[in-house]
This record gives structure tokens, sequence and C-alpha cells, in this order.
């Protein structure tokens, strides 16, 4: 007997069971993620659960998000699965067919798209995926094995090692521990970057404020001699899992002797490795038709491997998506 339970009625020992058994398990599958989000005013969290013969079998968590003014949002109108789903390993394809199905019914009437970004190896479900209508993309990341201190520098690219010699030599500082008004100043550098370079949306400063108050968060903040923020990373935490990268700037043209992007992402490597973690995940690194793809680059010079687990898109209404793709375009050429 299959039932698609709400996020009220999945048990929490059962939803922890499955988020230590699953191969597939991310932080953003947690109960942390979802209620994280759900307490944010400018997206509207979801979690999704399956039940086959009375077991839980699968979980997702995702956000409907929009963006701009009243017919920007109309039109950008998409349900994000950060992490992809969580799944019990021994599912079947016909538990996983339903469950797929039961997620559109749920979701279509509130977003334009759905998008699962995976984070873990599904290719032994993707006839499944297919055959209930998610196309699959080719999308990179890069993982860097943080099993020991030792493996991690035996890995770094040459001139990493100068990068991070160098900076030290001149006095870099990096903060786990930042202030409120610390994220605050980190987001101005990271807003600019995300306006005239990556032109794509970035969430508020409440979103970083408030997850700096998690216990699984992870600020990396880099500080020039004097104390004056000069970059960092943001992380987030699967514990025994996964360090993830979630969003990185650095002003390394201005400091090229303290390399801020280099010192705060090889800092969130370091603390993996050192606390037990086996992984760090840059958590994206392009298409694979991106060509010359320089955060890509950036990222394997830590001895990363690169993967491609891609993305699964369900396009629930053709004609508005088609519509927001060309106005995202124009807006990005603008």
């Amino acid at each position: 007997m299959f039932k698609v339970l709400g996020v009220r009625e999945i048990e929490r020992n059962a939803w922890d069971e499955l988020l230590k058994a699953s191969s597939c398990s991310t932080w953003f599958q947690t109960y942390e993620a979802y209620a994280f989000f759900d307490k944010l005013s400018f997206v509207e969290a979801f979690a999704v659960g399956f039940e086959s013969s009375g077991q839980l079998k699968g979980i997702i968590v995702g956000l409907i998000q929009k963006d701009g003014g009243p017919i920007k949002r109309f039109l950008s109108r998409r349900a994000i699965i950060n992490g992809g789903p969580l799944l019990a390993d021994n599912i079947t394809n016909e538990e996983l067919s339903f469950f797929l199905q039961s997620l559109k019914e749920v979701i279509q009437k509130k977003a334009i798209f759905i998008e699962m970004r995976n984070y873990n190896d599904y290719s032994q479900w993707k006839d499944v995926f297919k055959l209930n209508g998610f196309v699959y993309e080719e999308h990179y990341d890069v993982i860097v094995n943080t099993t020991s201190i030792d493996e991690v520098n035996d890995r770094l690219d040459r001139n990493r090692r100068r990068n991070i010699k160098k900076a030290i030599e001149n006095g870099i500082q990096i903060d786990k521990n930042p202030s409120e008004t610390d994220v605050s100043s980190f987001y101005e550098l990271l807003n600019e970057l995300y306006k005239t370079r990556v032109k794509t949306p970035l969430y508020p400063c409440e979103f970083f404020v408030k997850l700096r108050e998690l216990p699984s968060s992870l600020f990396c903040v880099a500080k020039d001699p004097s104390g004056k923020i000069i970059g960092g990373v943001v992380c987030i935490t699967l514990k025994g899992r996964a360090v993830y990268a979630w969003y990185a700037c650095g002003e390394d043209g201005k400091y090229k002797n303290l390399s801020p992007s280099v010192m705060s992402n090889y800092a969130g490597i370091c603390h993996a490795a050192e606390n037990g973690f086996p992984l760090f995940d840059f958590m994206g690194a392009g298409k694979p038709d991106d060509g010359g793809y320089g955060v890509r680059d950036f990222k394997m010079k830590f001895g990363g491997e690169l993967v491609e687990y891609g993305r699964y898109k369900f396009i629930s209404n053709r004609f508005l998506y088609s519509l927001g793709v060309w106005g995202v375009k124009l807006l990005k050429n603008v």
C-alpha cells in the first residue's frame, strides 16, 4: 500500500533513520533544512514523504521560489529541490514512479517547473525519472576527498600551495565565528558579485544572518591583517557525510597576496578533514558545454574529482517556461 505524507505526518525518527541509511542523503533533505526555509519570509518551503507498506521510502524537501515584481514573480515560479530526493536504497521503480507522480500533483499548480539539483548519483533510477516526464540535464560538480588533512594537502595543485603559503605569510585571517555585522559585510561583497557577474537572483541578507544561527552552518570569512572582510565561503554540513560550499566570493584581484577565495575555501576543506566529514562538495561546476568555465578550473585546483550527477527537470507549463527563459536571457544581456 502506497501513501503520500505531508510534512507533519512524517515521523522524525523514521526521517532520521532514512537519512542515515540512504546513499543519497544530504543536508538539504533534513528536517532542519525544511524548518530553516519554512521560517524565511521570501520562499515557500515544502516537504513530501512516501510510505510503502508502512515503511518510509522517500522524502523530498524543496522550495517554491519567485523573483521581482508581480509579472516576473508569476513567470519565475519554480520548485527547486536542492540535493535531489532522499530515497531508500531499496525503493522499487514502481514505488519511485508513484512518488514522482504524487510530487507533480502537489507542486505543478504552484510552479512552472520542478528542478532537482543532484548532489549524489541517481543514475540507477534514470529511466524511472524519464518515464515520469523528468528530463535529464548534464551538470558537473567537484567533490574533494577529505578523509584526512594529509590527503587534502597532497592533492592540492602546485599554484594552490603557493597561494596558501603566500597568503599565510601576508597575514590573512580566517574567522569561523563571524559576528552578524561581519556576515552583513560579507553579504555586500557577495551581492555585488551576483549583480555584476553572476546575474542571477541572490537571497536577501536575512537568509545569511539566520543561517549563521544553525548548528550545521559553517562560515569561513576571510579578513585582511587589519580585520577588513575581503571574502569568504558559506557552508552547510551533514554529520558523517559532507561539508557543502553554498556561497563564496573574494576580492582576489584586489588582494592577490592574500587570495581570499582560495583561503576561505581551503579553510572549509580543512574543517571537513579535521572534523570527520569525508567529503567537501563544491555544489556545482557548470554544464559540459560551458567551455572554459573558470569557476570549474578554480575548484579543480583543490584536488577534487569532477563528477556529473546532473539535474532532473519537469516542466508543467511549457509556454510560461519558454517565456520565462526568454525573459531571464534578456535581463542578463541588459
